[in-house]
């Protein structure tokens, strides 16, 4: 029997007694001439075309030849907005989905399946996939405030996220150390604090071209792209472009450190409003995701009654723009409206402000740090990273629950996990992916896979064979003492 090493692992998987499927000069993707669908067919085809070392082409009509990759949406498909059905047979792979998303995921399963012999034939085995997704919100925050990474960067990420069934990528986009967006309204913000990062290393801004570019990119391998401005604290790249921010009237000093909390708004300038209103606007204007992430978190040295003042203009100014909110968990303790989204990451306060904001409506993603923050060390010895939350080696990161993070929290309300990277000792892609892999795919598992199909010793099999995809790509990564890893 083929080993079928797949992460996350799918709903189900039925191994048939047939030959395995050869990708070879007559696989062909075939889909209906539409276009949503076509897109989705050249990224299949680039994606076994780049597996197979050889051309992969796309047509619109399937004449019962041998090598089909039939790629069909089908909307009674049972399990959600997410679900696919992958059949391998030795003449032909059909793939159906409810939508454009579930036909990418099934061709990422597909990816996964498909190996490569010494006689360099590229096959997968025959197998039956039901699959969708325990979690609609299956996320990966990348703080590029702190240490900045180009779109280039953030594509491979994306791969990445795509590849473990990973949808959304939340952009930390702006905090003391620098201004990564540009805002047409503001221009100062990446004028003069775009330049500046942790340590006095390079900085950078994305132009607003450039955002739109990761917008399409991302969402064609099915990843959503949520920008956060982070307000109101973790401010100071703002007072540095606009004095009329401050009290004194006066810009702040550029800032390269990494202390937190000593940055705040003041809800009593006439400033201040106009500020977050139109920077969301900007925000909302290149960002066609239905929420936006307004920060919230840390604010260390502000009344509770103002804080919650400047939470209220700022959710309203992203709902004046059509948008939802998204805020870290200190803005459970304001007046949220229902539907707002709070992202867990802190399990040391009382729980029940929480407990009271699920039952208020709000909805809740979780990413605590002791099990999703992929920038704590693995252990003493890792030179990088930070470990104010402990150490995070690898089944840590996958053995926990998101309905039981916040005791008292009815499950019903939690809407999805998503990971997150800080970049305070974290300085380009190779540094970063070492932190993400392969703690990522544990996560991704834990967001995607039914809890009571999740298992340790299952999954410690299954993502040893994820390494030499790894190694071939040239993508750093830590060879966890846990798990037997395989080589390319």
């Amino acid at each position: 029997m083929p080993q079928i090493a797949l992460v996350p692992r799918p709903r189900s998987v039925e191994v048939l007694d047939a030959a395995p499927f050869v990708l070879d000069q007559a696989t062909t993707v075939v889909v209906e001439p539409r276009p949503e669908l076509i897109q989705v067919a050249v990224l299949a085809a680039d994606l076994l075309g780049r597996v197979g070392d050889q051309a992969v082409q796309v047509r619109y009509r399937d004449a019962g030849e041998r090598g089909v990759v039939m790629l069909r949406i089908d909307d009674q498909l049972d399990g959600g907005d997410e679900a696919y059905r992958l059949v391998v047979r030795a003449d032909r792979v059909d793939l159906e989905a409810r939508s454009i998303a579930g036909l990418v995921h099934g061709i990422i399963t597909l990816r996964q399946l498909l190996t490569t012999d010494r006689q360099r034939v590229t096959s997968a085995p025959a197998v039956r996939v039901e699959d969708a997704p325990r979690y609609a919100w299956r996320g990966l925050s990348i703080d590029v405030a702190r240490h900045f990474f180009r779109v280039d960067d953030l594509k491979v990420v994306i791969g990445l996220m795509a590849h473990y069934k990973l949808n959304v990528l939340h952009l930390h986009l702006t905090d003391d150390q620098g201004w990564r967006l540009q805002i047409p309204s503001r221009p100062n913000l990446t004028r003069l604090s775009a330049a500046s990062a942790v340590d006095g290393d390079p900085g950078g801004f994305y132009s607003s071209s450039d955002f739109t570019t990761l917008v399409h990119y991302a969402a064609a391998r099915g990843v959503r792209v949520v920008p956060e401005i982070d307000v109101p604290g973790h401010v100071n790249a703002a007072l540095h472009a606009y004095g009329e921010l401050t009290p004194s009237g006066e810009p702040t000093d550029e800032y390269t450190g990494i202390e937190v909390g000593f940055s705040r708004l003041h809800a009593d300038l006439p400033a201040t409003t106009p500020f977050l209103q139109d920077v969301f606007a900007d925000v909302a204007a290149v960002s066609p995701d239905a929420y936006i992430h307004i920060g919230g978190d840390e604010v260390l040295t502000m009344d509770p009654d103002e804080y919650a003042a400047l939470v209220a203009t700022a959710s309203a100014a992203v709902r004046a723009t059509g948008r939802q909110v998204v805020g870290w968990q200190e803005i459970a303790h304001t007046p949220l409206a229902p539907g707002t989204i709070v992202q867990f990451w802190d399990p040391r306060p009382d729980p029940a402000p929480f407990v009271a904001a699920a039952k208020a409506g709000a909805k809740f993603l979780m990413s605590p740090g002791s099990k999703a923050y992929l920038d704590m060390k693995y252990d003493r010895d890792t030179k990088l990273g930070l470990e104010w939350a402990g150490h995070i080696e690898l089944r840590d990161s996958y053995d926990w629950e998101p309905t039981t993070v916040i005791e008292g929290l009815p499950p019903e309300s939690v809407i999805g996990v998503e990971a997150a990277v800080w970049t305070e000792t974290l300085r380009d892609l190779p540094e970063l992916l070492s932190m993400l892999l392969p703690r990522l795919a544990a996560v991704a598992e834990v967001a995607w896979t039914a809890a009571e199909l999740r298992d340790w010793d299952d999954f410690r099999a299954r993502v040893a064979s994820q390494s030499p995809m790894w190694e071939r790509l040239g993508l750093a990564y830590h060879a966890s003492p846990q798990v037997d890893w395989e080589h390319a």
